[in-house]
């Protein structure tokens, strides 16, 4: 027995390399070939119809055949889950036949592919984006579509990605303000929660940032330079003031409160020392004069 398995494995690869599949990948007759690919792909065979519309596509392309294989061959990328190159083929497919019945169809299924293809919100965003531009294109060409709604949805689970991204970056600078070099930290965390607010402004995240801004901008101006402090501290209590306003009722509000209450109290003290510098500056220029005039 140990000598006739390896027999039998050689007689099953030599039968099934003269099976129907392989004489056909063989043949140079445009038509099996065409008929074969067709056969493969609506026995949902994907892999193989796509070895056989490879070597028929070219020979029929610009011919009455050509539209439904080049749309064939786009779906069986798609089918066995390689959708950046099925993203690829529905495209040049809609570029190709754009009055097509199958080209509002081919558009969304481009759109749809990338969208699939999109990673999760922790990984880089670039082909998410490119996927937002799709469904983009596809719902202003198509409004009236009944794969509008679908495309929505798609386009708003898209946004949802961007937005935990972007948060998940606020909330890492926030983390980073408490180690060796917080300045630039501090700095980072009020440009980023200042731009989540704009970009996302219906966000649930939006009321816990504000009171990190204030928070931040007033670790910032405390720590900064005597020349910088004054517009600084100024700029923690706007913080303040901005928080009040859009959220009145929050569970911060005590929290808030007390970093105004500091950020007011260290401007005194800093209005104070700025005052006394001045007076030092303007005693010694007293003096100078009178050095000068001796």
């Amino acid at each position: 027995m140990r000598f006739l398995s390896p027999l039998v494995f050689s007689l099953i690869l030599l039968i099934s390399a003269c099976g129907p599949f392989s004489k056909l990948e063989k043949s140079t007759n445009w038509e099996e070939l065409y008929n074969g690919a067709n056969k493969y792909y609506q026995e949902g065979e994907y892999n193989k119809a796509i070895i056989l519309y490879d070597k028929v596509l070219p020979v029929i392309k610009g011919s009455e055949k050509a539209e439904m294989a080049e749309y064939n061959y786009a779906n069986c990328h798609f089918k066995t889950k390689r959708y950046i190159e099925a993203a690829g083929y529905f495209n040049n497919f809609y570029r190709t036949y754009n009055r097509s019945s199958l080209a509002e169809e081919a558009l969304f299924m481009h759109a749809y592919s990338l969208y699939l293809d999109a990673p999760d919100y922790n990984l880089d965003q670039q082909s998410s984006q490119e996927a937002v531009s799709a469904i983009q294109q596809f719902v202003t060409r198509f409004p009236t579509s009944a794969s509008f709604e679908r495309a929505m949805e798609m386009l708003k689970d898209l946004e949802s990605r961007f937005e935990k991204k972007a948060y998940s970056e606020a909330q890492m600078y926030y983390r980073l303000k408490d180690g060796l070099f917080p300045g630039d930290f501090y700095r980072a965390c009020i440009v980023n929660f200042q731009n989540f607010a704009k970009d996302y402004p219906e966000s649930k995240h939006n009321e816990e940032l504000a009171y990190k801004l204030v928070e931040v901008g007033f670790a910032y101006a405390k720590n900064s330079t005597f020349d910088k402090k004054e517009d600084r501290l100024n700029d923690a209590i706007k913080f303040a003031n901005n928080f009040y306003r859009k959220y009145p009722e929050s569970g911060f509000t005590t929290e808030v409160k007390k970093f105004e209450n500091q950020t007011r109290r260290e401007m005194e003290a800093h209005l104070q020392d700025k005052k006394e510098y001045a007076e030092r500056l303007a005693a010694q220029s007293v003096v100078d004069a009178a050095q000068n005039e001796n």
